[in-house]
Formats: C-alpha cells, sequence, structure tokens
C-alpha cells in the first residue's frame, strides 16, 4: 500500500452507505471493514486498529461523538466524521471530540475518498511542513521529518491537522493570521467553516499551554486571529 492508501474502518448503519463508501475507498486502493454498530466499532478499532475511520454521528448502541470520545482516550487514529447537512452543533461537538476533518450529507464519495487520502497523508507525515528542522520554544520541540512534538521530553498525542497547525504557527512567529487564511494554508481548503480552526487551535492549547484559559503561546488577537509568540523561537538541525 502506499503512503495515501490503507486499512478503513467504515462505521455507518445505513447500509446504502456503508455500500458506496466502501465501493469509492476501495477503488482508491484502500482495504475496507464496515460496522454498523457504535460498541462493535469502538471494539474493532481498539482491538485491531485500523489507519482511519470513516464515523457516522447517529449509530445504535453508541452514537459517533462518544466514538470518538472514547478512542481518543487512548488512541490517535485518524477519524473522518460524516454528519448531517446543517447540524453546525455537531459538526463542532465532533471537532471537540477529536474528529480530524468532516463531510457533510448528503456527500460526494468521491469527495469524501480525497479527504481520507488527504488525512492519512498528513497523519503519516507525508506532507511535510515548509522546512525541514527542528523547531523549538524552550520546553516545546517539533520535528516536521519524524512528524512527532514533545514538551518538557514528553512526547505530544497531537492529530494530523493539530500538528499541521502546530507546525505552521511556530514556523511564522509574531505574525498575525485570520482563520480564513489558516483554513486555506493549514487545512488546504480555499473555502469552509472557519470554526474548525477555532476548535482545533481550542485542543491544541489544551496540550501545550500551562494554562489553556490564559495562552502564552497560541494568543489570540481579538477580531482577527491567532499569533504564535515563542518564548524563544529558534530552528536547529534535525
Amino acid at each position: 500500500m502506499s503512503g495515501e492508501t490503507g486499512r478503513v474502518l467504515v462505521v455507518d448503519d445505513d447500509p446504502t452507505v456503508a455500500e458506496v463508501v466502501a465501493r469509492y475507498l476501495v477503488r482508491d486502493g484502500h482495504r475496507v471493514e464496515c460496522v454498523a454498530d457504535g460498541r462493535d466499532a469502538l471494539r474493532r478499532a481498539l482491538e485491531d486498529p485500523p489507519d482511519l475511520v470513516v464515523l457516522d454521528l447517529m449509530l445504535p448502541g453508541l452514537n459517533g461523538l462518544e466514538v470518538c470520545r472514547r478512542l481518543r482516550e487512548t488512541s490517535s487514529v485518524p477519524v473522518v466524521m460524516l454528519t448531517a447537512l446543517g447540524e453546525e452543533t455537531d459538526r463542532l461537538v465532533g471537532l471537540e471530540t477529536g474528529a480530524d476533518d468532516y463531510v457533510t450529507k448528503p456527500f460526494s464519495p468521491r469527495e469524501l475518498a480525497l479527504r481520507v487520502r488527504s488525512v492519512l497523508r498528513r497523519a503519516r507525515g507525508l506532507v511535510v511542513p515548509a522546512g525541514t528542522g527542528v523547531l523549538r520554544d524552550g520546553d516545546l520541540r517539533v520535528d516536521a521529518l519524524a512528524h512527532g512534538a514533545e514538551l518538557r521530553g514528553a512526547p505530544l498525542s497531537l492529530t494530523a491537522r493539530e500538528f499541521d497547525l502546530l507546525a505552521f504557527l511556530m514556523r511564522h512567529p509574531r505574525r498575525v493570521f485570520t482563520r480564513d487564511e489558516l483554513l486555506e494554508r493549514v487545512w488546504g481548503w480555499s473555502f469552509g467553516d472557519t470554526a474548525t480552526v477555532t476548535v482545533h487551535t481550542r485542543r491544541l492549547r489544551e496540550k501545550i499551554e500551562d494554562d489553556p484559559t490564559a495562552p502564552r503561546r497560541i494568543v489570540t488577537v481579538w477580531g482577527v486571529g491567532y499569533r504564535y509568540e515563542p518564548a524563544g523561537a529558534g530552528e536547529a538541525p534535525p
């Protein structure tokens, strides 16, 4: 398998949707397993971790949000959520829970397949942020090539999007970016819900800030966006 394909667990209780999604993903080179129940999905994902989970929100047994929340307690497996059109609250809660991306129903199966490839590439470190060095800011260390980050010597459990956002901001210290700019330059989306940026920023702060309610590193510039305020920025050789 190439770096953009892998084993995908599709979780949807609508057999028609699951069949269509599976067919497109198999055509794209993935191996696919389908389950229709939230509890079964969680058990399978923990027993034999897939490379990525496509997860519907509305499921019997456990809903998609709870499945994602429990997965995130022990796993950083990428998750692409399927949400109903117009259910903005569900999308935001899904991102807060730890989803890497979402696609709204009704969706284009081809769009979903492209999103799956994109998330897999980022999760495997195949999309390397500009530059190849190791970024340091005090006790925070980010290695773009190894696709890893450490705080006070301890590994940080970051999703692919969280890692990309942190690396991008650290490479542009003290520069303010609007949410639209971050959506385009980190997510690669020319349009979309900027609340995605807000949620990922909040989750990232919870992992790297001593006090996420009074962040020192990722600072909000009210009415504009965010900037990275380093204690001492620099780039060291790998």
